[in-house]
């Protein structure tokens, strides 16, 4: 039997490539084992960041939900209905019932009609009672019958104005005003814009200018 000695050598230059790879290795399984680790720990505090935001975003959406309900019980709202012109030989007259429909009590300080503002000698109101409401359309009348400071009109009593009007929430008043706008015969059909003028806000209607005659 022949025995073969073999005496080959690995070079040093192979063992440190060896040693370089091992060490490789075992460093890339380390780094797996952290991101992993890494991984589940990001996983946990996503979840916490979601619930977090979840909660927040309910609490904001709360407070902004009770935000507007509070606001819009205490919102301006004004309602100009009933509105007629009238005109005939002696003249013309606007009338109107205006109510207060919002949360807070406002300040009438401008009445126009084409864009025109009434003085407020020429205006006319009535407070409708607490707890009733004028349901009936306002009467035809003329410039004649508008005189005074205090005068009774198809039987309620109205006040020559002569200062802004304030009303408080939930009231209405019926308001006739004296040759308003320069309101001539020949508008008979003309569509004119009627205001009411608050310190917030400006509330706009169209009437049609109707005949005041009786045929």
């Amino acid at each position: 039997m022949i025995e073969i000695v073999c005496n080959y050598k690995i070079p040093i230059k192979c063992r440190e490539d060896s040693i370089v790879r091992i060490k490789r290795l075992r460093n890339l399984e380390l780094t797996n084992r952290t991101e992993e680790g890494r991984r589940g720990l990001s996983v946990v505090i996503t979840t916490l960041i979601l619930l977090v935001v979840a909660v927040l975003l309910a609490a904001v959406v709360s407070y902004y939900a009770t935000n507007v309900t509070m606001t819009r019980t205490n919102v301006e709202n004004v309602r100009i209905c009933k509105d007629h012109i009238w005109v005939n030989e002696t003249g013309a007259v606007a009338a109107c019932k205006i109510q207060n429909l919002g949360g807070k009590d406002i300040l009438i300080d401008q009445f126009s009609v084409r864009s025109i503002e009434a003085e407020w000698s020429s205006v006319y109101i009535y407070r409708v009672p607490t707890g009733t409401s004028q349901t009936a359309d306002l009467n035809v009348t003329s410039s004649d019958s508008l005189i005074g400071t205090l005068m009774i009109l198809f039987g309620k009593n109205y006040t020559q104005a002569t200062d802004d009007i304030p009303l408080i929430s939930g009231a209405e008043i019926i308001l006739y005003v004296k040759n308003p706008g320069n309101i001539q015969l020949d508008d008979i059909g003309t569509a004119v814009n009627m205001g009411v003028t608050t310190n917030n806000a400006k509330y706009i209607t169209e009437s049609s200018v109707e005949s005041g005659t009786d045929q």
